[in-house]
């Protein structure tokens, strides 16, 4: 049996409320060549039966014998994708019709691409399913070298490239970045993404092709208190690392916008989710 071309690993964790409507987004993308891996880490509120009622052979359910926490369950999720292109779909986040058939076409030929990423525009979801914004990687459709897209999350203090929902990685690309790694917890995929892209390059597609929600039960939402330290350890990581090509000035300027990008986000927060 061929390998998929796509695997959807899907790391979930008491996510009864919205997995059906994750399945569902997967299961109505324009592209059917994929696999769809739900790791569920020990949910307690019935996440797994809900997958179990899906029939498709596409899905298949991997539970986990221990909570591994966040960042175990991450990993596991990479361990056990068996496609060729691996995305990380968050447990409450949707995939929209046809972004895996337009990541996978941006990557084009791998042989003189230099593709190692591919990202997309997202809007951003209140727990109801209600849009509260748009957000993308700044500038024009197409390819950016990898060391400029590093710099420019950089830069805004911010990650720029997107939430794992809005990333379609390559797995030989996987196998020489490793795992996940969450001392920043908040910057667990833009510490990836980094990695990844010393690799090759961006590519840029400019139509929001999924959503990322914000909930109070949603990590991004529970650690926002947090967010600013976490980007500037992150920063300090990689002022320390000789291979970043950083200069001081880009992590100056990190630094001061990663406190801004803090108590906006603390505004939008407030403002949209239910007290």
């Amino acid at each position: 049996m061929n390998p998929p071309l796509v695997s959807v690993c899907v790391p979930a964790y008491n996510n009864s409320r919205t997995i059906d409507a994750v399945i569902r987004s997967v299961l109505g993308q324009t592209l059917g060549d994929f696999e769809l891996v739900v790791v569920d880490d020990r949910s307690s509120d019935g996440t797994a039966a809900i997958v179990r009622s899906h029939s498709d052979p596409r899905i298949r359910l991997v539970e986990n014998e221990r909570n591994l926490g966040h960042e175990g369950n991450w990993n596991k999720a990479l361990k056990e994708a068996g496609g060729r292109f691996v995305k990380i779909l968050p447990g409450d986040d949707l995939l929209y019709p046809r972004c895996l058939e337009r990541q996978t076409a941006a990557f084009g030929d791998l042989s003189s691409s230099g593709v190692a990423l591919v990202c997309c525009a997202r809007d951003i979801i209140d727990e109801r399913g209600r849009k509260l914004l748009l957000r993308a990687f700044p500038g024009k459709e197409g390819t950016v070298p990898g060391g400029e897209a590093i710099r420019r999350s950089v830069r805004a203090g911010t990650n720029l490239i997107g939430e794992p929902a809005a990333v379609l990685m390559r797995a030989d690309l996987i196998a020489r970045t490793g795992v996940f790694n969450a001392s920043n917890l908040y910057v667990i995929d833009l510490d990836y993404w980094v990695r990844l892209l010393r690799h090759g390059r961006l590519a840029v597609i400019r139509e929001p092709l999924c959503s990322f929600r914000v909930s109070r039960a949603a990590t991004s939402t529970r650690i926002k208190s947090t967010q600013s330290r976490d980007f500037r350890d992150f920063l300090d990581r990689l002022g320390g690392d000789p291979q970043s090509g950083l200069s001081t000035g880009d992590l100056r300027r990190g630094r001061i916008r990663a406190v801004a990008n803090a108590w906006i986000r603390r505004l939008i927060y407030r403002m949209s989710l239910p007290r």
